[in-house]
């Protein structure tokens, strides 16, 4: 790959070697700083780097030269120790969802080929039930109880182009993939999302998400900042936590937000500390951010990013954010959109399949040499429908897979979800594809309402304000949209459950 552009070279800080050196740095101009804070254990930069050095000792005597080590990204102090400490020993660290159920965590785990695996106590019962399945993998290690070596580890023979993390992709369309992404893949994504998010050494970021993502992770050592872990799922939880310990930014999940910004009682609290809200995984509906804006006086913005660009690639402006955007590309990323079809490079304003490309995409997936699953020319297909309006910011529509055509005309789900999620009386709503003899496919949806009886109200008045080939032909009711730790929809699925059931 290319040198790093002009524009990355202009960053806050330049990028260190290896994913530790980002801890080791921070350590050495800020030993006695906060660097993560959670319910029972708290690390100064000092102690998190003293823990580290010493893990990896242990590390290098449980396992051999290019390795992995399998690490549950639990919300956890924990995680963080060990993910640097995969680093400093020189192995490669397989980041795992720590909520995955059996046959996905023996999947996983086998992918990467894991023969070390770091887990909680939750986890570890889990893999019990297929250990005998996975030949690999020697050494189980307990989150809260990691062994420490004696003295410092021996000096690991990687550099910058080695891989550091493999990242598995959500696996909403098939089985995960393992991602490989370099030593300069993250520390490069780590400063771009520091330069991105204005992260700095004042900074107290809350993580409120289901599980500790490398890129929280990484972005905040690198900048120096205090990380605060709240695991409680409750979004009043979250407020509290960010009282309690003087956070000025919150990370948080669409599905929690948008949670708290439908509660009757979100004028009953308020923030005392919090300078801006940020949220990712999946799209954060527009009302809903313009509610928490309203109500808190802060801005509210989101971006994007995959597994295989470690993962952002785009950013709001923090400060003054467009709801619906996420944003402009991160320093030295590019980004266009193409025909579906043709491939051909679509002006502003069209939709097509977003293109990326810069110094965070991945080295290729785990199987195959560098550049699988890119362009010859190092761009990245992400499978994601959307446009790009004048001024380069990037409005995402649909996944790829989940836009369809009725009589030849393109239907974005979440185009029809944007209708449904606005009428009175529904909590939640995903709309899926049919097929159909007579046009080819069309919508159906899954709805929560707060009276299930109105359903063929709700789809009706919904209908009135779409285009017929966007037009919802059958429905059903549930109790709640089953969704990922993340928040994301399995639409094949629920298509499915649908199909099985009486339409409207």
């Amino acid at each position: 790959m290319a040198d790093l552009p002009l524009s990355i070279a202009e960053l806050p800080f330049s990028v260190p070697d290896r994913i530790d050196q980002l801890l080791s740095r921070a350590a050495a101009a800020h030993p006695g700083r906060r660097a993560v804070v959670a319910d029972t254990l708290e690390l100064d930069y000092a102690a998190l780097d003293t823990r580290v050095t010493s893990v990896a000792a242990a590390l290098q005597g449980l396992t051999g030269a290019g390795e992995v080590v399998a690490v549950a990204s639990v919300l956890h102090p924990d995680f963080a120790v060990a993910y640097y400490a995969v680093a400093r020993a020189g192995r490669t660290a397989a980041v795992v969802n720590p909520l995955l159920r059996e046959e996905d965590l023996l999947h996983v785990l086998s992918l990467s080929g894991a023969t070390v695996a770091v887990v909680d106590a939750a986890l570890e019962e889990r893999l019990a039930h297929v250990r005998d399945r996975l030949p690999a993998l020697r050494t189980v290690l307990r989150i809260g109880a990691l062994p420490e070596g004696d003295g410092a580890p021996a000096d690991p023979a990687t550099g910058p182009g080695d891989t550091a993390v493999l990242q598995f992709t959500s696996g909403t369309t098939g089985r995960p993939k393992a991602v490989r992404l370099s030593h300069r893949n993250v520390v490069v994504n780590a400063a771009q999302i520091t330069d991105a998010h204005r992260l700095d050494g004042d900074t107290v970021a809350l993580n409120h998400l289901p599980t500790y993502h490398p890129m929280h992770l990484n972005s905040a050592i690198a900048a120096g900042a205090t990380q605060v872990l709240c695991a409680a799922p409750e979004p009043y939880a979250a407020l509290m936590t960010a009282n309690r310990h003087g956070a000025t930014i919150l990370y948080s999940l669409p599905v929690r937000l948008a949670r708290l910004a439908a509660d009757p009682d979100l004028d009953s609290i308020s923030v005392r500390t919090l300078r801006r809200i940020a949220s990712g995984g999946s799209g954060l509906p527009v009302a809903a951010a313009r509610r928490l804006s309203k109500r808190f006086s802060l801005p509210v913005f989101q971006g994007y990013g995959l597994a295989e660009t470690s993962p952002l690639t785009h950013s709001d402006d923090p400060e003054r954010p467009v709801h619906g955007s996420v944003g402009k590309p991160v320093a030295g990323t590019e980004c266009r959109i193409v025909d579906i079809d043709s491939r051909a490079v679509l002006p502003a304003g069209s939709v097509g399949e977003v293109q990326l490309r810069g110094p965070q995409v991945m080295q290729g997936y785990l199987g195959g040499p560098d550049g699988t699953g890119l362009e010859p020319d190092g761009w990245l297909s992400t499978g994601d429908a959307g446009r790009i309006d004048e001024d380069g910011r990037l409005f995402l529509v649909d996944r790829l897979k989940d836009v369809f055509k009725c009589d030849n005309f393109l239907v974005a789900p979440s185009d029809v979800e944007r209708v449904l999620l606005r009428r009175p009386g529904v909590r939640d709503a995903v709309v899926v594809e049919l097929p159909d003899a007579e046009h080819g496919a069309v919508a159906g949806a899954l709805v929560v309402l707060e009276d299930p009886s109105t359903l063929r109200d709700v789809i009706a008045a919904v209908n009135d304000e779409l285009p017929y080939y966007q037009h919802i032909r059958d429905a059903v009711t549930l109790d709640a949209i089953p969704r990922s730790g993340n928040g994301k929809v399995q639409r094949r699925l629920l298509a499915q459950q649908l199909t099985s059931r009486q339409p409207v």
